[in-house]
């Protein structure tokens, strides 16, 4: 298997949604913008994406513009459109559809072939409870993996 370089992490929709499913699509981009997420200026904090017109496009993903790109710079926060299959994307629109699922990039990263990808989740919103519960089970499983070191010294 080839090597993956992590570009971007969307660190905090793990701990706000659930994730139902993923899918890995490519991104329609321009050259300055290869060259910038290549060089990690890219974020996808505040980046969701939605499907209009059997398309998929990602909202609010933000690629700093390239150093050396002048004239041949695009908008930072444009949207972008995303690359699948249409099967894939009418199954994630069915499944987006439905109560309360938004499509949410989780990362985008280099593939072993050198291609600029986004890994994309259907999640539903966690309640507060939820976050707290996940956060007690993280919490819980930390202090059992440090007694187990401590035990096995």
């Amino acid at each position: 298997m080839a090597e993956i370089k992590l570009l971007a992490q969307n660190k905090k929709a793990r701990h706000d949604y659930f994730i139902e499913d993923t899918y890995e699509a490519g991104i329609e981009l321009f050259g300055t913008e290869v060259k910038s997420i290549r060089n990690g200026k890219v974020s996808i904090k505040e980046a969701y994406a939605e499907v209009k017109n059997g398309e998929i496009f990602i909202l609010g993903m933000n690629v700093t513009p390239y150093d050396f790109g002048n004239r041949f710079n695009q908008d930072p926060v444009r949207t972008r459109k995303l690359l699948l299959h249409k099967r894939e994307i009418h199954k994630i629109h069915a499944l987006i559809t439905r109560d309360g699922y938004t499509l949410v990039p989780l990362r985008v990263y280099l593939n072993g072939r050198g291609l600029i990808k986004v890994e994309l989740a259907i999640a539903k919103g966690k309640k507060l409870y939820d976050k707290r519960e996940t956060l007690a089970k993280k919490d819980a499983n930390r202090r059992i993996q440090k007694v187990l070191k401590e035990y096995n010294r």
